[in-house]
């Protein structure tokens, strides 16, 4: 890995850590433990699960978590942060797992990331054992919502940004994908997380610079735009909202 990425992914796992931190965070995990529904032993795949967090956290919870995420780097950040949980390299289209071998599957911000989704979850029955909960946790891109001097292009700013992930809107189409896989017993929570501080600026500043790169905006007007954000943030008006949906289903039992 160049150092440039390196410093990226380092960069990345800082911001996750204060994310994941926020008691909004902690909550919403915690949620979504809830909805997986499983007994004490059970076996659950966390899909994407960087440096490991929600693993450790379902093991505490009495379950046999299994860590997968496609990057090297965070799997080596899990495994030296949590020595003796079971992590393992694998992406959400081929899964380092048995047909039927998880009781539950959890991803949390990953299915934005695929340009795939219904592939992921063709895949996520197949590691599934019948009647096997899933439970899928994103944010919506498209929809952020930024309190600004500039509304417009604060809009301009989000919907540039969006169309640089693969795919922004996939948590609002989590029920659908999952009827069309032929999960059942699906159910769909929205809620939102609202930040007002200088944690969050990160994210801010970095929506900027991918709406600048992708030539929607001029770099003075990213400059203006980040200069009131920072100045909002260091004042305690900083505001963001996150709509955050999220989906459990089963799979249907034989």
């Amino acid at each position: 890995m160049s150092k440039d990425n390196n410093d990226s992914m380092e960069s990345l796992i800082k911001l996750l850590d204060v994310a994941d931190a926020l008691p909004g965070a902690v909550a919403l995990r915690a949620r979504s433990y809830d909805l997986l529904a499983l007994p004490d032993g059970a076996a659950v795949v966390d899909v994407g699960c960087g440096a490991g967090r929600a693993v450790d956290e379902l093991a505490e919870r009495g379950m046999r978590s299994i860590g997968v995420d496609v990057s090297e780097k965070m799997i080596a950040v899990a495994r030296h942060r949590r020595p003796h949980a079971d992590f393992r390299i694998g992406d959400a289209f081929d899964l380092p797992l048995e047909d039927g071998e998880v009781a539950g599957y959890r991803a949390d911000k990953v299915y934005h990331e695929l340009a795939d989704a219904a592939k992921a979850l063709e895949e996520a029955k197949r590691v599934l054992a019948p009647g096997g909960r899933i439970v899928l946790v994103g944010q919506d891109w498209d929809a952020f919502v930024i309190d600004s001097d500039d509304p417009m292009l604060t809009r301009a700013i989000v919907h540039a940004r969006a169309d640089l992930i693969p795919n922004p809107r996939a948590a609002r189409r989590y029920r659908n994908l999952l009827l069309d896989a032929g999960f059942q017993d699906v159910q769909v929570e929205a809620h939102v997380g609202v930040f007002t501080d200088t944690a969050m600026l990160p994210m801010l500043t970095g929506i900027a610079e991918g709406a600048r790169a992708a030539g929607a905006i001029t770099h003075e007007q990213e400059r203006a735009w980040v200069s009131d954000q920072r100045t909002r943030a260091q004042g305690g008006r900083m505001f963001l909202a996150l709509p955050v949906f999220v989906a459990s289903a089963s799979r249907p039992g034989e």
